[in-house]
């Protein structure tokens, strides 16, 4: 099963509202998904991200793969680089056993 982290669309007619799921990549875009981790109100901007930080590393350390769009609101929120951090003392955790 390939799992992405990925926005689905809700809000009214030109005027979007978008809710940040895990899903099965192969579930349509707005239907079926696994866990939702956060919602971004683009009218607003990226103060209006809300992202459950726990969720999203937990999704991240288990293989998720975020989308291009989802990458850059982590990124924004720093989540991205906690992963990068985590991934990396990891690796030297494993290399000095």
């Amino acid at each position: 099963m390939s799992v992405k982290i990925r926005l689905t669309r809700i809000g009214r007619h030109e005027d979007p509202f978008y809710r940040i799921v895990v899903a099965d990549s192969h579930f349509a875009r707005d239907k079926r998904y696994i866990e939702l981790i956060g919602r971004y109100d683009p009218s607003v901007g990226k103060k209006s991200l809300v992202i459950d930080e726990e969720k999203a590393l937990y999704w991240l350390n288990n293989g998720a793969t975020p989308s291009d769009t989802v990458k850059s609101l982590l990124s924004s929120k720093g989540i991205i680089e906690k992963y990068n951090n985590s991934k990396k003392s990891a690796k030297k955790v494993k290399e000095d056993k």
